[in-house]
Parts: C-alpha cells; structure tokens; sequence
C-alpha cells in the first residue's frame, strides 16, 4: 500500500469504474457503497437563530403513543427555516427520564453544511431543550449515541475528514468533554457494552471500509471508558451499512451489507481487554433482497441501514439474534419491504426471512425499518410506509412480537401522512437511519419528518400495551375539518371530540406568538368555530400564513390557513 495516497483517488476510480460498466445494473447500484461521501461541500454560514421565525411545535398525545419534537427553541416552538435529520436516540438506564438525541443540524435549508446537534430530556420524552451544537462552526455529522451502565454518555461524531470523535458526558448532566479521536469512516456505528461482565463499558464502532481514516481498517475498539481507542482493524466478511449488538454474555454481533444480501461477523473474545480481536463466525443472512439507495423516497440517502439485536430476557428466546432491514426484494418487484431472520444458535445459522409489513401490493415503499429489542424479549419494528397514499408520501407504522419473532401485531399507523421531499437542506434525502431503544414499558424512537412543513426531528414513545386497542391515526383523528382555506372574511373549524375534555383552540402567527384564543371549554361531540382574521383586540391581522392550534387533552392538531 501506498501510504502517501489520499483515500479519495481510490474512491473515484471505484465509481467512475462501476458507474461506466454497470450503470442501470440494479443489483450493483442496491448495494454500491461509494455512492455518497459525508464531506463538506458547503461552507459554514454563521446564522442568527434568535431572529429566525417560529411556528407551533408539532405535538400528539394518544393513550398508546406521544410524539413530541425535539429541535425547538427554549419556548418549546419550533424553528422555521432550519432543518434536522439522521436522530440517534440513547436512554439513561440508571434515569429513564433522561433521553437524549442526537442528529444532523443544519442551521439554515439553503446551505448543506451540517453540525452536531442534540437535544435532551429529564421528564421521559414529553418536553425538549435544544442547547444548541456540539463544536459550533465545525462540519459533523452521522450521529451515534449510547450510554453505559452507569449512565454515562457517548455521542460519535463524523468529520469530513472521515475521522470520528466520540464525545462523552460521565457525570450525569448535561456538560460534555472535550471530543475524543476515535479513528472512524463513513456511515460509522457505535455500540456500548452493557452485559456487565468483563467487556462492561467497552465503545466498538465500525464503518464502511470503502470511506475510512485508516485503511485498511474500518473497527475499533476502547476498553477504557472511551479515553482512547486502539488501531483500527478489519472485520471478516466486510459488512456496511449496518449496526452492533451484545449480548448477556458480552459476545459482539456486527451486521451489514455484503454486495448480494447480508453478512453476521460475531468475535466472543472482543470483550477482553488487550485481547486480539478474533471473528468467530461469519454468517450469511437471507432476506429476500439487498439494501438500497438513492430511490425516489429518499434520493439521496439510503432506503434504510441493517438492523442487528439480541435477547438477553433470560426467557425462552435468550440468546436470540434478530436482523431486520428494508430490502429491495429479490423474489418479486418490490421496492421496500421490511424482513426479518432470526439465529436461535448464536449466529451460526438464521432462520427463513419474515415479512413485517402486512401491505399486498408490491409497488409501496416500507422504508426507515428500524428494529430494538427490549430486556423482557419483545422485539419492536417501526418503518415510514408509502401503502396510504399514491407517490412519496408516507406514514409511521408500528408492529412488535412477543414469541420470538414468530407472529407480529397488526401493523399500526403512528403518524399523520408527511411528503418526506420538503425541506431539504440542500442535500435530497431525510437521513440514512433513524434509532429506537426498547424497555419492558414500551420504545423510545427518535425519527425525522415533514409534518410541520419542514425536515424536524421527533421522539416518539409508544406502548405496545395500548397500541392493540388504537385507532388508527389518520388527517382526521380529531375529525378537524377547515373551511375556505384560503379565506378573506372568515374561516371555519370545525372538529369532534369523542369523550369529555378540554379544548383549547388559538392562533398564532409565524414567528410563534400568540395572537387570539377562539375557544376554551370542556366538550365532546362536534363543535364548530369561526375565525373572522383578527386578534385578541378584535384587529384585523395583515395577509399571510397564519398557525391553528387545536390542543386537547388527548391529542394536538395543527392547521395552516392563509388570509389573503
């Protein structure tokens, strides 16, 4: 190897080799892993965010499920003109209350450069403060976020330099130290372990090996509380564009990509400190398709990343490995399909793939699938689903298994629908991955989408629990029907509560201020209200976008109207 050559000369002459002789090959563009750099291609631009404009925050509370936005200002609205995207989620297990996301800011839409942005919770997810950014001023993206056993946190963080930092807060608050070389590439993963046993806090991350600071390595590894980490190391059967586990018993899981389906890599010896990591086993796992990208859902970014768990319930399905991806199929036409496989004998083999999604066409998008497995064994799947509408626009469904991933719930929607090609940043895509953690009371999914008008980043916590008696959530889950719109003289709302509650319906303007409050009363049933255009003194308000607010105890609905 020529050490005084740049990673970059080897990366070009890869894509203008398969691009030249394979372009219009789908199984070499499903899994070609140089078709994205995350380099900075925009300069910075220093952005005044106290002088941006604010709009409502998007918010709903069902009795199975709440979902609340993440990327706000300290008044809890939501900042018009920026965008969020690529959230990885981390939840205290000494203090469930605390969360913390991660995830690609970007200051302003008109420009591609992105920071590290994060935000945190101390009362379970329901309210968010947005500190700002980690090493303001400095390109950073692909978040990875996790904590220890001990409640100590990570953030890895990618440079365009292809080298990554991990950032750590190791007191229980909220002030971080100062970022950590950690070798690192595109598309990088990290994983802490927390089995408790001798491997207990050691940091693995892996990345594309195509993209990496230290060819021809793309792992590494610290065994002392992420002060450092060693050399980097290749992982047999080169997998990207996938995740790690642990198990119980401190056994290391890597998945990922293999150009033709997906490779399990397992070291059982990675846990020992000084150790010289050895690959026990390397397995191929069926299903019945590839991942993908740069398809009309998400141009740019991938159609979603391997997913890899295991079962440390203790219970019958202990031990259990569990993939689960969106996959261009291979046995049909189907774009996007969310699979599954499980290995019952510690990775050695897996078992015939599953399909999650329950829809029968095969010409939707089941895109994002993202996976977590819970300490009792449930195993949890959420995806964004194309089945409800014609084109792009999609959904948030939801199913989990409590037999090992035998029989799953019904697929349940979680979101109203949302086009997911509004607000790009300059760069069309909304990520490549969104992240879930589970617990024994429900998952917590950190994701990303339009629903406000722009790219924004959600927490989502749902109970499986509930989720079996829930309606499905649809444009109409209040039944809030407004007319004209747009309107001159006076619009209508009208909206239907099925039990006693109070409601609460204002208006504020685009910069987030209040301007009047039409209704306030304890009701149910239907009721309609009208809005004749002014404010609190009875002022006629000038031409413009204008935000409804519709807030009731058991959910939120936001409507735009425009007076001309």
């Amino acid at each position: 190897m020529k050490k005084n050559k740049s990673p970059y000369w080897k990366i070009s002459f890869v894509y203008l080799f398969i691009t030249t002789l394979f372009i219009g090959t789908s199984t070499i563009i499903a899994q070609d892993r140089t078709m994205h750099l995350e380099i900075e291609d925009d300069a910075y631009i220093p952005v005044d965010k106290e002088s941006m404009e604010r709009g409502p925050s998007y918010n709903v509370r069902e009795t199975s499920f709440f979902t609340s936005q993440v990327n706000v200002d300290s008044n809890g609205f939501d900042i018009l003109g920026d965008a969020a995207n690529e959230p990885s989620i981390a939840v205290d297990p000494t203090n469930p209350n605390r969360i913390v996301i991660g995830w690609r800011q970007f200051d302003t839409v008109s420009s591609n450069f992105r920071q590290a942005g994060y935000g945190y919770s101390l009362d379970g997810g329901l309210t968010w403060t947005f500190p700002g950014v980690l090493d303001p001023g400095n390109f950073r993206s692909d978040p990875v976020l996790d904590f220890d056993n001990d409640g100590n946190l990570y953030y890895n963080s990618l440079q365009g330099t292809f080298v990554c930092d991990v950032f750590k807060i190791d007191d229980g608050g909220v002030v971080w130290g100062p970022p950590v070389p950690a070798f690192g590439g595109d598309k990088q993963w990290m994983r802490i372990d927390r089995s408790g046993g001798v491997g207990d806090a050691n940091n693995y991350s892996n990345w594309n090996s195509s993209f990496t600071s230290c060819p021809p390595g793309y792992f590494t590894r610290s065994t002392d509380g992420s002060n450092s980490f060693e050399n980097c190391i290749t992982i047999d059967g080169d997998p990207f564009w996938g995740t790690l586990a642990v198990d119980a018993d401190g056994n290391l899981y890597i998945v990922g990509a293999d150009f033709g389906g997906l490779v399990v890599t397992k070291s059982s010896n990675a846990q020992i400190p000084g150790s010289t990591i050895d690959w026990d086993i390397t397995t191929s796992v069926d299903l019945d398709g590839s991942l993908t990208g740069w398809t009309p859902v998400n141009p740019e970014g991938l159609l979603g990343q391997a997913w890899i768990d295991v079962d440390i319930s203790g219970g019958a399905g202990h031990g259990n490995v569990y993939v689960l991806a969106s996959v261009e199929r291979d046995s049909n036409s189907d774009p996007g399909d969310v699979m599954f496989a499980k290995s019952t004998d510690g990775g050695l083999s897996f078992s015939a793939p599953i399909k999650i999604n329950t829809d029968n066409s095969t010409s939707n998008y089941q895109w994002m699938g993202t996976m977590s497995v819970a300490p009792n064994g449930r195993i949890d799947a959420i995806w964004l689903d194309t089945r409800d509408n014609p084109g792009h626009d999609s959904v948030l469904y939801y199913s989990f298994s409590e037999d090992e991933g035998e029989t799953w719930s019904d697929n349940e929607p979680l979101s109203l629908s949302f086009d997911p090609h509004v607000g790009y940043p300059q760069q069309n895509k909304m990520g490549d991955y969104f992240d879930m953690v589970s617990d024994n009371d429900g998952a917590h999914l950190a994701w990303a989408n339009t629903i406000n008008g722009g790219q924004d980043v959600y927490y989502t916590h749902i109970d499986p629990d509930g989720i079996l008696g829930n309606e499905a959530i649809t444009e109409d889950s209040m039944k809030v029907i407004n007319y004209p719109n747009p309107f001159s003289e006076e619009t209508t709302i009208s909206f239907n509560i099925l039990d006693e509650e109070l409601v609460t319906v204002e208006v504020f303007d685009i910069s987030g201020k209040k301007l009047t409050t039409l209704f306030e009363d304890r009701v149910s049933g239907n009721h309609k209200i009208t809005w004749n255009g002014t404010n609190q003194s009875g002022s006629k308000l000038n031409s413009g976008l204008y935000f409804i607010s519709i807030d009731a105890e058991s959910g939120q609905s936001i409507i735009k109207v425009v007076l001309r």
